[in-house]
């Protein structure tokens, strides 16, 4: 019978500190793969040593044919290997049956162990090897978590990130090293951490009180007095409700709001999708800069905002999932077919439209490449006071229209 892969989790101290079953699983592999730290602190051995790379598709391919060919394989690792490590590459690859994990203890609950802090709700998120917007919904919405860093997103970054966010001055630790001889644990409030420099081997763990946290309930149809905003310009919440449905956000990662205005769609969207990023594209500056205000007062973190006018500030965007619509500047066709172009199989596109003509020129334009169209006129009216009772005064009626992208297109 073919031998597992054994992968072992290690901490701070080395190899040295593993058990002696583990330890005999070492002395006898013939295929030994971790990374230069790891492998620089193993004692000679004849058995083959490979340094981890970020190339993962070559690495499992090596450790595929080491096992194939019978040769016993461990792969070293930090931790626990199946959190946010290799072992789940591993395993995803080789298959669970293929793979056999003995884990550390982690980083994360030594951390939480030095601080004293109970950790069962705590929130746990990775921003190593990972862009840092993916972690902000998350740590906004929390008020104890931990975060994974990097030689990028470092403690000090990260802090600034959550503060320029609009987080308040929280609690923080800095725990380094831990389980080693060099460890230490550095206490501090958010904006001393972004002063200083910290050793690579960290864990960084906010402490805020509960009452702090303004981000992380779902948000849909909120009153227009709930943002920022001047001359009547953002999308009545009757209508930002209906156009949130359509919107398909379950699995969205990338979202747009075009012609975001001052956010009130990009926010409520990233409140029902915290593990996505909204990008909210403006192009006045005015708008703009309410946009920037309400994305602060709520603390929105994975809402992204965007200065310039589409389709010239979509480029350099990743491809969405979704996109919402709510303003063009006269540029309907160009956004349609930068949207168009760039939305993933399968996402869904929402439009808010007024002028029946431009109603009739996005269905042309949808129609004509096949996409699955659904129009909805919402024509809402609110109860307002009058001398001797409630009449109902309507609203402007606006053309929601839903489009999804087929899932292969022809040609395609």
């Amino acid at each position: 019978m073919t031998p597992p892969v054994e992968v072992i989790g290690v901490g701070d101290d080395g190899p040295a500190g593993l058990p002696p079953q583990t330890q005999a699983l070492l002395a006898e592999a013939d295929l030994v793969c971790g990374g230069a730290r790891h492998l620089a602190a193993l004692p000679a051995g004849p058995g083959e040593r490979v340094v981890i790379t970020k190339d993962l598709d070559g690495l499992v391919q090596r450790i595929a044919a080491a096992r194939a060919a019978g040769r016993r394989v461990v792969v070293l690792a930090s931790g626990d290997p199946l959190f946010y490590g290799v072992g789940a590459t591993l395993m995803a690859r080789l298959g669970r049956e293929a793979v056999r994990v003995s884990p550390h203890v982690s980083a994360v609950q030594l951390a939480f162990a030095r601080l004293g802090v109970p950790w069962h709700d705590a929130a746990v998120l990775s921003a190593h090897g990972r862009p840092l917007e993916r972690v902000l919904g998350r740590a906004m919405a929390s008020h104890t978590f931990a975060v994974l860093t990097d030689a990028v997103n470092t403690p000090a970054a990260v802090a600034r990130a959550l503060l320029e966010g609009g987080m308040e001055d929280a609690e923080a630790a800095v725990c380094e090293h831990l389980g080693g001889p060099r460890e230490r644990v550095v206490r501090a409030r958010l904006s001393a951490i972004a002063e200083q420099t910290f050793a690579p081997l960290n864990v960084l763990v906010v402490l805020r009180q509960p009452s702090a946290v303004r981000w992380g309930r779902p948000l849909i149809g909120q009153p227009e007095s709930a943002y920022a905003h001047a001359r009547g310009l953002i999308t009545k919440a009757e209508v930002r409700a209906v156009s949130l449905g359509r919107l398909g956000l379950e699995r969205a990662e990338v979202v747009w709001d075009v012609g975001a205005g001052s956010g009130a769609v990009a926010i409520e969207a990233a409140s029902l999708r915290l593990d996505a990023l909204v990008y909210a594209v403006e192009r006045d500056p005015e708008q703009y800069r309410l946009l920037l205000a309400n994305v602060r007062r709520y603390t929105a973190g994975n809402v992204r905002p965007v200065f310039g006018a589409a389709p010239a500030a979509l480029t350099n965007l990743p491809d969405p999932d979704a996109v919402f619509v709510g303003g063009t500047g006269g540029r309907l066709g160009e956004v349609l077919e930068a949207a168009g172009a760039r939305l993933r199989p399968g996402g869904c596109l929402v439009l808010n439209l007024v002028l029946l003509e431009h109603l009739h020129a996005a269905l042309a334009w949808l129609r004509a490449r096949g996409w699955a169209v659904d129009v909805t006129q919402v024509a809402a009216a609110r109860g307002t006071p009058t001398g001797e009772g409630v009449r109902l005064a309507a609203l402007n009626p606006v053309f929601v229209l839903a489009a999804r992208r087929p899932e292969a297109e022809e040609g395609g």
